[in-house]
């Protein structure tokens, strides 16, 4: 097993913006927090949007070696500290949704309603072993490498043709991820088994997944939805992997009703 060191809270710039209760929004691999660009717009007239990016993507640098989504976790642990923040809803993502449900479950105080999108606590064995292909190939050759298959995972095809500015967003900021960055936290979501950790998730919790991402998120999400003691699901569609960017306007009617 790779050797994983605690990652710096300093590398990470925590972006604040709007008034009213916190809400931290994670963002998923490969791209940076100007994902909530699109799928949060407007939600800062009523929250105070907390955002920054994981290591290796956007502005924050790249760790210095491997790490886990228990690392991640315990950096925004101290990012927030650092910051003052004592309470906040939290918002995640795929892999910004595996560090929600790791960071809700050891800081109980801290969350107070959690939102957990087209993430999963475990990958199955097939998507594990995806992993690794996907590091390798993001380390040999880069991630535009990578660009094509993955818009075919986070979009429905129509979506993709019309090439709106969230297809163009994805594709633009993956296109400028560090390869070792992408392949690091791939690394780190192909390790990760947060099964026994979901029933000391105290925050209630809303489940979102697109109703047309692959078999093994909707499985998650309804496992998601049966586990959690204070758990509702909602589906959005029609949407992929990145239902957030494909139904932004259904996203934020289900959060800010379920935050409200």
């Amino acid at each position: 097993m790779v050797e994983q060191a605690a990652l710096d809270a300093k590398a990470i710039k925590l972006h604040q913006s709007g008034t009213g209760p916190n809400l931290l929004l994670l963002h998923c691999l490969g791209v940076d927090r100007h994902l909530w660009d699109i799928a949060a717009e407007g939600l800062s007239r009523h929250f105070t949007l907390l955002t920054y990016d994981f290591p290796g993507h956007g502005e924050t640098a790249l760790p210095a070696g491997a790490y886990g989504v228990e690392q991640l976790s315990q950096q925004l642990a101290a990012v927030l500290r650092s910051e003052g923040v004592q309470r906040t809803h939290v918002a995640g993502i795929s892999l910004g949704g595996l560090v929600a449900q790791h960071f809700a479950a050891h800081n109980p105080n801290v969350v107070d309603r959690l939102a957990l999108i087209d993430t999963t606590p475990r990958y199955v064995d097939e998507m594990r072993k995806m992993w690794v292909e996907r590091a390798a190939t993001a380390r040999s050759a880069g991630t535009r490498a990578l660009i094509d298959g993955l818009l075919q995972i986070w979009f429905t095809p129509e979506f993709t043709t019309k090439n709106p500015p969230a297809v163009r967003y994805v594709r633009d900021t993956i296109s400028r991820t560090s390869g070792e960055g992408y392949a690091l936290a791939c690394e780190a979501l192909g390790a990760a088994d947060l099964r026994s950790l979901v029933k000391d998730i105290k925050a209630k919790t809303l489940v979102i997944c697109g109703e047309n991402d692959v078999p093994p998120f909707l499985d998650a999400a309804r496992w998601l939805a049966a586990e959690l003691p204070k758990a509702e699901l909602r589906w959005l569609g029609p949407a992929r992997h990145a239902s957030v960017l494909e139904q932004p306007e259904a996203f934020r009617q289900a959060l800010q009703g379920f935050l409200a």
